[in-house]
């Protein structure tokens, strides 16, 4: 089964020399631009390529600029779990959380110039149903005209807003085609110039007057520039090449310094995934003990004082700080070397084990790789690491190969993080290892009143706890660096929390 991963992935990157090569070049490409024509081009760097092209599956939410440009979506996510229009000027949710009737807009197009209607949302939705099972598997489509269509899921959805803003839609027959990674046919605020636009490299975006909020979007062309290596990216925004990019902490200063604007927004958790917790693959993982001595192992404090330079907070629990979930407990596995290794002596994993963690290039998260590995080492657990690239790295990241991945995750609510990493269908659940605890927890969840939800989602942070099912590391702050004389960012309406989304550059 082939699942989409729409929640807290980044892209692939480009090799840093290739884009160091690009950040050498002149301002030729238009980001440096003055009065009348300020709205002539906006430059986005990017620290990783497009992942799967410009298919509508696969497509995570971070960087993805070029997607949201291209494609609408039913409705928008707004932080807080708010819904803004779209594709569908108005829309109703049924009584029993189970039916979302979406009222399609009349005369919108996509850039083949077929008709956004009723028949293309399914088939988008069906192409979602197909990558995705675990949230869309088994939706009927009831559609009463070209402009009208209910979907509905068989169990309530308490996720509900966040399932039909999620889907990207297309046209049927570019849904048809075999071909969907090079040239996208969507209905978004602009379209794709592939004779202007370099692979891996350069994309290049053309207005859409036709969209039918396109006042939203004021600049003539859209320009996304590759740039995986950070300090060319920082160097290209110094020097006017691009208008706008993700920085690290570790050059917060120097952006600062360099008369930078920056917007800084705290969101995620970085965190080990131990979801082997049956020790069917790494039988050591079935053993709570050896769970708890990897947590007990990790300097969460320093990690954020050295590694992170301050800009991160510490975490214990695997669920985001301003959740429902989220208990007032103080950290149940301090820091405790000598401890950590009694427990892995107790459990008879004194002698370690092997685990391999898939990277990606242009992850921040990356730089904490060293220090798991010497940390790990003192409990004889040894780390590999694989890198991944091309199209398929998301779906090889999360097939169950790799049952130890490292990340950063995070939804916009403790009820996605669970269904999200704590579920056995849950995508970040890599091994979907089965627990009749929490399946009864989530459905207290689906069917309970708020009360009995809050509470249901706090006895499942506690029971993830007790049993070490992750180690939570910190929480990092998102920061993205931009020429503020050129563009406006007065908000960061991305409800994942990880950098402005394109509709936020004035």
């Amino acid at each position: 089964m082939r699942i989409t991963k729409r929640r807290a992935l980044a892209a692939l990157a480009l090799p840093a020399a290739a884009a160091i090569a690009l950040a050498g070049c002149g301002a030729g490409g238009g980001a440096q631009s003055s009065g009348d024509d300020k709205y002539e081009k906006l430059t986005l760097g990017m620290t990783a390529d497009l992942t799967g092209g410009w298919d509508i599956v696969d497509q995570p939410p971070y960087q993805s600029w070029g997607i949201e440009a291209v494609y609408q979506t039913l409705v928008r996510c707004l932080p807080g779990g708010e819904l803004t229009a779209d594709a569908a000027e108005s829309w109703e949710i049924s009584d029993d959380n189970k039916s979302f009737t979406a009222h399609l807009r009349e005369g919108a197009e996509y850039s083949d110039g077929t008709p956004v209607d009723a028949e293309s949302v399914k088939a988008s939705y069906e192409v979602v149903k197909e990558t995705a099972s675990d949230r869309y598997g088994d939706i009927t489509f009831d559609i009463p005209d070209d402009q009208t269509i209910t979907i509905t899921w068989p169990e309530p959805q308490p996720l509900m807003n966040v399932r039909v803003c999620s889907p990207y839609l297309a046209s049927t027959a570019f849904l048809e085609s075999d071909d969907r990674d090079t040239q996208p046919v969507g209905s978004g605020p602009y379209t794709y110039d592939i004779d202007a636009s370099t692979q891996g490299s350069i994309y290049s975006l053309v207005k859409n007057p036709d969209y039918w909020n396109a006042d939203a979007y004021p600049y003539k062309t859209l320009e996304l520039r590759v740039l995986a290596d950070e300090t060319a990216s920082l160097n290209a925004l110094k020097t006017g090449q691009i208008d706008g990019t993700i920085i690290s902490s570790g050059v917060y200063d120097e952006a600062e310094k360099s008369g930078l604007d920056i917007k800084g927004v705290q969101s995620g958790m970085l965190m080990v995934h131990l979801t082997d917790r049956l020790g069917e693959v790494i039988p050591a993982l079935g053993d709570v003990r050896v769970r708890q001595a990897m947590n007990m192992i990790i300097d969460k404090q320093a990690v954020v004082d050295q590694l992170w330079d301050g800009h991160a907070t510490p975490i214990w629990q695997p669920f985001q700080l301003n959740g429902q979930a989220i208990l007032d407990i103080d950290d149940p596995y301090p820091y405790d070397e000598k401890k950590a290794k009694e427990l892995m002596a107790e459990a008879g994993f004194e002698d370690g084990f092997t685990i391999t963690v898939p990277t990606m290039e242009g992850q921040a998260w990356t730089v904490i790789l060293p220090y798991l590995t010497q940390q790990f080492a003192k409990l004889n657990i040894t780390v590999e690491q694989k890198a991944l690239s091309g199209p398929d790295a998301i779906s090889e990241l999360l097939s169950g190969d790799y049952p130890v991945p490292v990340w950063t995750v995070g939804g916009q609510t403790s009820v996605e993080d669970i269904s999200v990493h704590v579920l056995d269908t849950g995508f970040w659940n890599v091994l979907h290892q089965p627990n009749e605890t929490i399946s009864k927890l989530w459905d207290e969840i689906v069917n309970g009143d708020e009360e009995t939800q809050i509470r249901a989602q706090k006895e499942i942070n506690q029971y993830v706890i007790d049993n070490a099912w992750f180690v939570p590391i910190l929480s990092p702050y998102n920061y993205y660096a931009y020429n503020g004389d050129k563009v406006t960012i007065d908000e960061v309406t991305d409800p994942n929390g990880g950098h402005p989304k394109l509709i936020d550059f004035q």
